[in-house]
């Protein structure tokens, strides 16, 4: 049994179809989504619709964090600024589904317990680079798969006892690469593939820049970073 995982959508909603048809192509219909659905992106409703439809398990990010509490302290000035402009555009729906999301899911398949957060075992804001990732993150999280998102960059880290798994971005690759990031886990054999999915980036730099959001997250997409 494959599962899908998918993290850091960001309101980008060419990219979350794109990926979304990819996935069903492949016949997978187990969807886990790593937080961050919104922030950022011009679409945050819409997205938010198709990951409550599509995802069996979700977590909060720090962008959904950001929005519906109003703290951007610790943010920079631009994702502040998206955070503030995706709170003034949620719909009552999409809140009432990011309200009810938790800083962990865990589930169990195959006699593997996998467990999801969106940047560490300890908050959705510390970030988990590939070469920080240690087996005690596997103890700490009591897991044969930990799932993590938030850097933007994909990695599988394996160890003799475990896996540790950040799916990249959907929404706003950092790694260079201007495509969708998303993952297929295999709990049955422990194994991990990382998939890119080509998508609209221009139309989605568009939505942005008319959205009045700030330009250089267009410009960013268009970089892939």
């Amino acid at each position: 049994m494959k599962l899908a995982v998918i993290a850091d959508v960001h309101s980008n909603l060419q990219a979350l179809e794109a990926v979304l048809a990819d996935i069903k192509s492949s016949g997978t219909e187990q969807i886990l989504c790593a937080g961050d659905i919104i922030g950022y992106g011009a679409n945050p409703n819409e997205c938010c619709d198709l990951v409550r439809g599509a995802t069996r398990l979700a977590v909060f990010g720090n962008h959904e964090l950001a929005t519906l509490t109003g703290d951007t302290i610790w943010m920079n000035k631009m994702a502040a600024e998206a955070a503030v402009w995706t709170s003034n555009t949620l719909d009552q729906r999409s809140r009432a589904y990011l309200e009810q999301l938790e800083i962990a899911a865990r589930l169990e398949v195959s006699g593997r317990t996998i467990m999801m957060y969106h940047g560490s075992v300890d908050s959705a804001i510390e970030y988990v680079y590939e070469e920080e990732v240690s087996s005690d993150l596997l103890k700490r999280a009591s897991a044969d798969i930990l799932i993590l998102g938030h850097t933007h960059v994909p990695y599988v880290v394996r160890f003799e006892h475990g896996l540790v798994v950040n799916p990249g971005s959907v929404g706003q690759p950092r790694d260079r690469d201007t495509r969708a990031s998303y993952a297929f886990v295999d709990p049955v054999h422990m194994t991990c593939e990382l998939r890119r999915v080509r998508y609209k980036v221009e139309d989605a730099a568009e939505s942005i820049s008319a959205a009045g959001l700030p330009h250089f997250l267009a410009e960013r997409l268009l970089m892939g970073r």
